[in-house]
């Protein structure tokens, strides 16, 4: 076979020489090689862009939020704040109004939602159910902090450590449905009752020298509205996923907080109160009403039969006053949630309404904080007596000239009425109430408080749905509790009456 030709065959098409084809060859993986390499640099350089941005985002975020945290300190240590402890109890309570926020998000479209869309009958009855409980509770809760006024800081903590486990519960039964939900989170309602209690009666021991008790229990309403916010962003987004993730986080912040109570300085479990202070000086008050005569009367600390009797002067015209702001706050919340879904404003929708009226109240609540916290010459008395004056004239302007605006200009009055007011019913408790009874008329007149609030709600689901009917009669009761105010400051200041005042004993 070897010897024999092969056949014909066509002759091939023209090959490239050898040395062509080898260096085509090396020219494509060269070109390849420089593509891989130009694409590799251009990952690793995206990928460096993207890891620098990445890391300049955390560090922005992280100088941020120690910037947040470095200015936050500087306000809560300001004014000798740091040396007296004040600092302390203020960086406590932005934590605890935080998890109350937590928990708040987590629960506000189950327990905590209004039935507004239900007849009116029924949100009265959510009402007694929600509100009548801790009518019956408060005034227990404070006889119990006064026993235990020498462990104020265990006590506060202790009201902090039992939110946190109801928390932890909650988060269990809200994924279940479980019955036990409401009475657990009223639960939680109440030891945050018991913390507020607690917290208002340890602010006198904590007072820097030469600092106003509004001014300082302002600047715990700034603390709070800080908490608030921060607590609502890391809530938000995990109710979002879940409402028992919110709890947990809840939990978290609440065993925190737990942790700062008991480092609170000692002196909020001591007798020594810092005295000399623009709204509590050194020495006695004048007010035979005022410590010195309930020191003398010894069925004041064993207990407070006769409340409105036996309360200093200035506290009771205050707490008439205050009762005035509940009133307003309760009918807004109610007659314009019903009034907006049977008659809206021409060309505005009822949800954006009431959207306006809760943010023009949270603007005026905190323009409260802002202007307590500024507050150095009024004494608090005199600033109760003015903003009833405020409230009434809002309802009437609401009432004869109803719109939009008019429902702003009540907002915001509402807010700041019950914001200041308050401020100034707790710096009068804290100056002219004695320390051993201090916690039970804090819880006292926190009930008379929510009493007022459920008063003016009652109202606003029973009047007839027309805003100047509406506001024309609450302005009226507002002028009745400014009437009533004016009585028990007078029945308190005049000599006469002072001396025909019955002993307690």
């Amino acid at each position: 076979m070897s010897e024999h030709a092969p056949p014909a065959t066509p002759a091939p098409p023209p090959q490239p020489p050898s040395g062509a084809s080898a260096s085509d060859r090396s020219a494509r993986t060269a070109r390849v090689s420089r593509s891989a390499r130009a694409v590799g640099r251009g990952v690793s350089s995206s990928a460096r862009v993207t890891g620098r941005g990445a890391a300049a985002t955390a560090r922005l975020l992280g100088r941020g939020t120690r910037g947040g945290t470095t200015k936050f300190r500087t306000f809560a240590a300001s004014g000798g704040a740091d040396e007296s402890g004040l600092a302390r109890l203020t960086e406590l309570h932005a934590v605890q109004v935080a998890g109350d926020a937590a928990l708040t998000v987590a629960l506000a479209g189950t327990v905590f939602a209004m039935p507004t869309g239900q007849a009116r009958g029924q949100v009265a009855l959510f009402l007694l159910t929600t509100m009548a409980p801790f009518a019956l509770l408060a005034p227990l809760i404070g006889p119990v902090l006064d026993r235990f006024r020498h462990g104020r800081r265990w006590a506060i903590g202790t009201t902090l450590a039992v939110r946190a486990f109801l928390a932890w519960v909650l988060a269990g039964l809200v994924v279940s449905g479980s019955e036990w939900l409401f009475p657990t989170a009223l639960g939680a309602l109440v030891a945050s009752k018991a913390y507020a209690v607690a917290r208002a009666a340890a602010v006198p021991r904590l007072i820097p020298r030469g600092f106003s008790l509004v001014s300082a229990n302002s600047r715990l309403s700034i603390a709070g509205l800080v908490g608030m916010a921060l607590g609502g962003a890391v809530a938000g987004p995990l109710a979002r996923v879940g409402p028992q993730w919110s709890l947990r986080a809840a939990f978290l912040i609440y065993v925190a907080a737990t942790v700062l109570a008991i480092r609170l300085p000692a002196r909020v479990d001591s007798e020594a109160l810092q005295q000399d202070t623009p709204d509590h000086p050194a020495g006695p008050p004048g007010d035979p009403a005022g410590p010195p005569g309930a020191r003398a009367r010894p069925g004041l600390v064993a207990r407070l039969r006769s409340l409105p009797a036996t309360l200093p002067t200035a506290v009771r015209f205050a707490l008439a006053a205050c009762a005035g702001a509940r009133i307003l706050s309760g009918f807004l919340t109610l007659f314009l949630a019903f009034l907006m879904r049977i008659h809206p404003l021409p060309g505005w929708s009822g949800t954006l309404v009431l959207g306006i009226a809760v943010v023009a109240a949270g603007a005026g609540n905190a323009a409260g904080s802002l202007v307590g916290n500024r507050l150095k010459g009024p004494r608090p008395e005199r600033v109760a007596a003015v903003l009833p004056l405020l409230a009434i004239l809002g309802a009437l302007g609401a009432s004869m000239f109803w719109s939009i605006w008019t429902v702003i200009l009540v907002g915001i009055v509402t807010g700041l009425f019950g914001q200041l007011g308050k401020l100034c019913l707790d710096a009068l408790i804290q100056r002219d109430v004695p320390e051993r009874v201090r916690a039970r008329v804090f819880s006292v007149t926190e009930t008379v408080l929510q009493v007022a609030w459920v008063f003016g709600g009652a109202v606003g689901i029973g009047v007839p749905l027309r805003a100047d009917l509406g506001f024309g009669i609450v302005a009226a009761l507002l002028t009745l509790t400014l009437v009533i105010a004016l009585r028990l400051r007078w029945s308190g200041s005049h000599p006469a009456r002072r001396d025909a005042r019955p002993a307690t004993s």
